[in-house]
């Protein structure tokens, strides 16, 4: 048999909503997630930090940063709309990134203040990454690694994937990325570069929206790296507060049944794959 390989299965958006919270215990229990990257600008925080402390201790829990839904829980100009006092969306956060319009000092201040939402619930973040990938984007970035620095976060997710001919939508997504990381990491410095260095390998983004999301993560899990690799997922069931902040609902289901699925479950009990959290790699 091969040397285990240590795998990090998570899930993004817990605190979303009430469905993705109920989710995400669902696969936690059944034995096929380790890790869940928590929100806590959003509606269901408060429900999502209890489940961690009473259903879910083993749970390794980070912080996803957000900055798309809702409002800041800092004084943030440059990240919010002024007549809202709701961050901006993607296409408008990332158009300001790009132009130079967004502060670090900003930045700097939201990540601080949602560690710290995280860690008076008791919760000490195992990593940071961010929802939609905005951590990403030059100018957040550079602020996004300070805070995980400052606060004793060891890892900061690096969202790259190779792109793929058979894949051609996630491919250009992965592209994107891609492009946006090297630009924001022109400014890092060597400290910086180094807390990144210790990101696991990542991947899942080709596992969004696929109809044959089981299949597509057996095969991952049988060809896993002999490095640690993260894999992203976005477990949940729909529901009228989820509807109302996003478009990804329905597909969360699936993702539920595919890791509750026997066929994963089984697989992650052969021995050869050490399923962990990210506390574990550092």
């Amino acid at each position: 048999m091969p040397a285990r390989r240590d795998l990090i299965i998570n899930a993004d958006d817990l605190g979303f909503a009430p469905g993705v919270n109920r989710g995400i215990v669902e696969v936690h229990e059944a034995g096929s997630l380790s890790s869940a990257s928590m929100m806590v600008n959003t509606p269901a925080f408060h429900e999502a930090a209890a489940l961690v402390r009473e259903r879910m201790p083993t749970l390794g829990v980070g912080l996803h940063f957000n900055l798309l839904t809702g409002r800041p829980l800092a004084s943030v100009p440059t990240l919010a709309n002024p007549r809202t006092g709701e961050f901006y969306s993607l296409p408008e956060l990332s158009r300001r990134a790009f132009l130079g319009r967004i502060s670090g000092d900003d930045v700097r201040r939201e990540c601080d203040a949602q560690l710290g939402a995280l860690k008076a619930q008791r919760i000490a973040p195992t990593h940071i990454d961010s929802h939609r990938h905005t951590h990403a984007l030059p100018g957040i970035l550079p602020a996004v690694v300070a805070s995980a620095i400052a606060a004793g976060v060891r890892i900061v997710r690096r969202p790259l994937e190779r792109p793929s001919l058979d894949d051609p939508v996630a491919s250009l997504k992965m592209l994107t990325l891609g492009a946006m990381w090297r630009t924001a990491s022109r400014r890092l410095n060597e400290s910086e570069r180094a807390l990144l260095a210790r990101a696991p390998r990542f991947r899942g983004i080709a596992l969004q929206s696929a109809p044959d999301i089981e299949y597509r993560l057996l095969r991952l899990l049988d060809h896993l790296p002999a490095a640690p690799t993260e894999i992203m997922l976005h477990p949940g069931y729909d529901d009228p507060v989820l509807a109302a902040q996003d478009p990804y609902r329905h597909e969360r289901e699936r993702e539920v049944a595919a890791l509750s699925s026997a066929g994963v479950r089984e697989r992650l009990t052969r021995g050869d794959i050490r399923l962990v959290t990210f506390r574990e790699l550092v």
